[in-house]
């Protein structure tokens, strides 16, 4: 895992996010009991990211600046 998304992460569970890991290294990102969206493991396209963080926008994260 990248320095970033342990740094997303660490935000997350401050915002009051909920993270889970799959045993195929998945990260599932849950807000309220329900499932926000699903991050990889390792670092992969750029569209993948700029979606997973689109999903968290509307569950709620403020990425701080």
């Amino acid at each position: 895992m990248d320095k970033d998304t342990k740094r997303l992460l660490k935000d997350l569970q401050q915002q009051g996010f909920e993270i889970r890991t799959t045993a195929k290294s998945h990260i599932m990102v849950y807000r309220d009991g329900r499932r926000v969206t699903t991050l990889s493991g390792t670092p992969s396209d750029r569209r993948a990211s700029l979606n997973a963080m689109a999903a968290l926008k509307r569950a709620g994260y403020v990425p701080r600046q």
